[in-house]
């Protein structure tokens, strides 16, 4: 008798998979299309023992190093942030994203400057810029700097989305990728005694929903990826 597919396997004949994580074995289990990192999923992963040997490597590397200790530790982030992305970028197929940290979430040349700077550090790794997303805040400064980036060949994902003018912005500005966040929106509802009768009614899927129908409409080819959900039920809603 066949056995009964299950829902990941369905959702993945419907939506591309994406791991929102650092988990080197869950990411190896699962095989999900991309995989996507900020800083703290990346401090939460350089605790399993997969990536010891790559943080001993970049310890070693700091010691070695002139200078102010300050910028040595923020150099050897950086190249942990890299290492982790490049280890994650052997098991998918697609994209790993790596994201700008949101200090500079307001300053456009820097967020630039760290892009490219990452991009190069994943090409000596021997990881292509077309395996590679740069996440980044949708502020105002970091869609100007993806309006930058993407016209150098750097694709961007931006994030840190909640309403349709960043969408639009993002879009207009020629992003690869955006990542609205459909479960902080559901929180704020929520927050405030406005919780949803059922998940059509959800306020992040709404939406969600919405700005893809626009994009869709507006022939814009940059992607909706859904994130920061706080339900599978979330998940089913926006399959597709």
């Amino acid at each position: 008798m066949t056995q009964p597919r299950s829902k990941l396997a369905q959702l993945r004949e419907l939506s591309v998979v994406v791991a929102d994580t650092g988990d080197y074995e869950a990411i190896k289990r699962l095989r999900p299309v991309d995989c996507t990192t900020n800083p703290t999923l990346v401090k939460k992963a350089l605790d399993l023992p997969v990536y010891a040997a790559l943080i001993e490597r970049e310890l070693q590397w700091g010691r070695g190093q002139p200078g102010d200790v300050q910028d040595v530790a923020k150099a050897v982030v950086d190249r942990l942030t890299v290492g982790v992305g490049t280890m994650l970028a052997e098991l998918v197929p697609g994209r790993v994203s790596t994201e700008v940290d949101a200090d500079q979430a307001h300053d456009t040349a820097a967020t630039i400057a760290k892009a490219r700077e990452f991009i190069a550090m994943y090409e000596a790794a021997g990881v292509p810029r077309s395996k590679v997303l740069i996440k980044i805040a949708a502020t105002w400064a970091g869609v100007e700097a993806a309006r930058v980036l993407q016209a150098e060949g750097i694709d961007c994902n931006l994030t840190l989305i909640f309403n349709p003018t960043q969408a639009l912005a993002c879009s207009e500005a020629g992003a690869f990728l955006i990542s609205p966040f459909v479960g902080r929106i559901l929180d704020w509802y929520v927050a405030n005694g406005q919780a949803p009768a059922s998940i059509d009614e959800d306020p992040g899927v709404q939406f969600v929903r919405g700005v893809y129908a626009e994009f869709k409409r507006r022939g814009s080819p940059t992607v909706v990826m859904g994130a920061s959900f706080r339900s599978t039920a979330q998940i089913e809603a926006l399959a597709g």
